[in-house]
Order: structure tokens, then sequence, then C-alpha cells
């Protein structure tokens, strides 16, 4: 029974307002017509009552009914429709058939009219029970009669307005609710978009940084060792460089790996990052390029220096050096360390090659330096400096930074 009552239910909900609307209509119009022959009308005697034919009820009533076809689409209008033959059927007595298709007019209009309209029927539904007590006193003889027709008429004036505002509240409450719901998909795809898009912009910084660097150095030192046929020393030193810088990349790599497939987990001591303690390394690289390194450092030992701070000095300072060995190979650098005062400087200063060597990287590394620098709360700047190349990091140390 309850299966076929849903399914039912369901068949309903399946047709379209139009057709809904029209069903209703016929409901009416069935009801009216037993209720018609059964004798329900008048609720109440008036003085014209006698004067009121059959065939002018049941005009009245399927005009009402032709209004009701209206109460979804132009709720106002069958409203004020209903309004005026209700107010004609007063006159005779109001039949209960005529007042049943009126409360359902009152239900659409509450329900499915404008937000304005349906702000107002319930003082508009008010007056009107107001308007009917008073319209009940003077045209029903007895006070009786008055008190028991108001009985009658009040309920399906106020109870079809209530019950409809309590439905659109509800239907207007889940639209919210759905809105919102909607609007927070919308923020978390916009949230792991961006987070997808900034873990790949650091995977490609790191990639470039790490690997791209020692690739260069490797490609440099290479030609250089092609170079040196007459020197097999300096030869043998540079393929050294070359497998020296051949194993840091490969164990670079492997430690990004390592991070990647860590799965939140605490990665190994083989996957700590670089740190301005291994800038040795990349000085000798960079020397055995043929370039000429100067090198100052002064560093706060009282002040330690973040992870995260130490790791951008370093990925700087090797971007730097490599671009340096890259256009401007065997010139003349400078590379000074300032830790003074709660602030890293990394400052990386090479002279300018008579012979430029044409461009051939993809360009992001200065934005990588940049990028770098203002993660940390830092600034950067890189151009000509005098008669050369200046990249230089200012780094805040006093409170520590995220990476």
């Amino acid at each position: 029974m309850f299966v076929e009552t849903n399914s039912a239910v369901l068949r309903l909900r399946s047709l379209s307002e139009r057709q809904q609307d029209a069903l209703i209509v016929a409901g009416s119009v069935v009801a009216g017509v037993l209720m018609y022959s059964i004798g329900m009308v008048p609720l109440y005697e008036t003085g014209v009552a006698d004067f009121a034919p059959g065939w002018l009820r049941l005009t009245l009533f399927a005009a009402i009914c032709l209004a009701e076809l209206f109460r979804r689409r132009a709720p106002a209008f069958a409203l004020a429709a209903g309004c005026a033959l209700l107010a004609v059927d007063c006159v005779f007595g109001v039949s209960v058939p005529m007042l049943t298709v009126f409360a359902d007019l009152l239900y659409a209009a509450t329900l499915y009219g404008s937000r304005r309209l349906s702000q107002e029927m319930i003082p508009m539904a008010s007056m009107g029970a107001v308007g009917a007590v008073v319209v009940a006193l003077v045209l029903v003889p007895g006070w009786r009669e008055t008190v028991a027709a108001c009985l009658l008429v009040l309920p399906f004036v106020v109870i079809p307005v209530w019950w409809a505002a309590k439905i659109r509240l509800h239907r207007e409450i889940a639209e919210a609710e759905r809105t919102n719901v909607a609007q927070v998909a919308k923020i978390g795809r916009l949230d792991r978009r961006a987070a997808v898009a900034a873990e790949r912009a650091r995977m490609a910084r790191d990639l470039h940084d790490v690997i791209a660097g020692d690739l260069s150095a490797i490609a440099i030192q290479s030609e250089l060792a092609l170079s040196a046929k007459g020197d097999p020393e300096l030869a043998w030193r540079v393929l050294g460089a070359v497998r020296e810088n051949s194993l840091r990349a490969l164990a670079e790599m492997r430690a990004m790996i390592g991070l990647l497939r860590a799965d939140g987990e605490s990665p190994d001591e083989a996957a700590a990052p670089a740190r301005l303690a291994d800038l040795t390394r990349l000085i000798a690289s960079a020397r055995v390029s043929g370039m000429e390194i100067d090198v100052r450092i002064e560093i706060d030992e009282s002040d330690p220096v973040p992870a995260a701070v130490d790791l951008t000095a370093y990925r700087i300072a090797q971007e730097a050096l490599t671009n340096a060995v890259k256009h401007a190979p065997r010139s003349a650098a400078r590379v000074e360390i300032r830790h003074l005062d709660g602030t890293l400087t990394v400052e990386v200063s090479n002279a300018l090659a008579r012979r430029p060597r044409p461009a051939t990287g993809t360009g992001t590394g200065l934005l990588n330096m940049r990028e770098r620098a203002v993660a940390v709360d830092g600034s950067f700047f890189a151009g000509p400096s005098g008669a050369g190349w200046l990249v230089r990091a200012t780094l805040p140390t006093a409170v520590a930074v995220s990476a």
C-alpha cells in the first residue's frame, strides 16, 4: 500500500506544472459539483439569498475554477479574480465550493507569488478575516449565525496562508543551503586547483634549481674538457668535476623522488635539503669551469638561520653562479654572504663576457630566485651593476618563516 502511494506521488511530481494545475482544477470541479448536489449552499442565509438562481452560483463557481488555472503562472491575477467572485457569492451567502477554491488561491498566491506578495499575504489575510466578520455582521440576521459563519470561514483563510508561508520558508532555506553547498564546493575546487598549481610551480622551481644547475655545469665542463686536448691534467680535473656534479644531481633527484613518495611520512636523512654549508662545492665546481671567484662570508654564529632561509639562500647562490658560468664563462665573479642583525644577504656579481653566449634557457631562473626570496618575506634584485651583473637577495632571519 505504501509503495503504491509513493509511486503515485512520484508520477504526480513527474507531471508538468500546467498538468498539475489542470489536475487540481479538475479535482475542484468534481468536489464542487458533489457539494452543490448535496445542498452545501449557502453557509448562512441573507436577505437576497432567495433571489440567487442555481445557474448564477454555478457560473460563479465555473469562473473561479477558471481563475484557478492561473494559480501558479499568475497567482496575483488569480487571487484578485477569486476575491471579486467570492465577494459576489458572499452577497447571496458563501458556498463551500467557492470557499474551497478561494482557499487554494490564497495558498498558491502565498507559495508561488513574488516575495513581496508572499510577505503581504499574512496582513492581507488578517484584514480579509476582519472584513469577513464585518460582512457577516451586516448580512447575517442573528449573532449566533454570525459566530457560526466566522468559525466556518476563518479556517479557509488563515490555514492556507500559514501553511503556504511555512512551505515557502522551508524551500527558501533549502535553496539557500544548496547555494551555500555549491559555493563551498566551488571554493574547494578552486582551492584544490590553486594548491595543485602551487605544488607544480614549486616542483618546477626545485627541478630547475636542483637539476638544471648541475646539468648546465656538466654541459659547460664537458665542453671545456673537449677543448683541453693539449692539457691532460686540466681535462682530468674537469672530468672529475663532471662526475661530482653528475653524482650530486643524481642524489638530489633521488631525494626529490623520495620526498614525493613519502606520503606525509618523515623523509630520511638522504632527502635533507641543501644548505649554505654546501656552498663550497658550488664554488669548486664553478672554478673548475674556469671562473675566478672571490668568496666573502660573514656569519653571525649566535643567530641561527631558519632552515627555509638557509635553503633559499643556497638555491639563489646556486642559480646565480650557474648563470654566471653559463653566460660569462671564464670571467671573474664575487660571492658575498652576510648574516648580521637578523638579515641574511646573498650577493653574487660577475663581470660581463666580451662575447656573451646567446640565451638558450627558458628564462625562469630569475623568476625562481625572486619567488624563493618572496616566499620567505625577503627582497630580490637582479640587473646590471657598474660593469657587471649583480644578484642580491635580502632574507630576514629574525622570525622563522615557512618555506
